[in-house]
């Protein structure tokens, strides 16, 4: 994973709650790296994983739910650091089904070893937008909250429904995406 990915993360965790702790669950996952985190490394996935569950243990919260909190987060913090992306861009539907052939073609630019995660649009009509997430690292959560956090960037009124698909490759997860009128 890059490693924005882990500095946004701590940075949450040191506004959310404070340096202590960011220290406490560094100690606590023993992460490999030893926890120095440059936003343009990149580092395995499994660290992440031991933070997250470091968090998770220290302070009784669901993995899904730091998940989710987390992608509102990061949406807001990746739309701050690289407005770039956002330029032109006045509506959540337009600018989520263009995640693959926009931005992340853009992330590739800047991080040509960025092993990102594949957005398939089934649908995409004013009204409503099927998207399918599918990924080795299985962050669906972080999928969820990413969305939220771009409908919440455009105040796009929605209800996103999640649907598990179970598939020859392994788990993929259908966001349908419907404009409350």
């Amino acid at each position: 994973m890059k490693g924005i990915v882990f500095t946004e993360f701590l940075e949450l965790l040191e506004q959310r709650y404070s340096f202590e702790l960011v220290d406490d669950i560094l100690i606590d996952a023993r992460p490999p790296s030893g926890g120095a985190y440059t936003a343009v490394g990149t580092y395995p996935h499994s660290e992440m994983v031991a933070l997250i569950s470091a968090l998770c243990t220290r302070k009784n919260l669901a993995l899904p739910d730091v998940l989710n909190d987390f992608g509102r987060y990061l949406f807001g913090r990746f739309a701050h650091s690289h407005p770039t992306f956002l330029q032109g861009q006045h509506d959540a539907f337009e600018f989520l089904s263009g995640i693959e052939r926009v931005i992340h073609a853009e992330v590739l630019k800047l991080y040509p070893d960025a092993e990102l995660p594949r957005f398939e649009v089934e649908m995409h009509t004013p009204e409503q937008l099927v998207l399918v997430y599918e990924s080795a690292r299985q962050m669906q959560d972080l999928a969820d909250g990413l969305i939220h956090g771009c409908l919440s960037h455009f105040a796009c009124d929605a209800t996103v429904h999640r649907q598990t698909l179970h598939t020859h490759t392994g788990p993929r997860e259908r966001f349908t995406l419907t404009r409350k009128i």
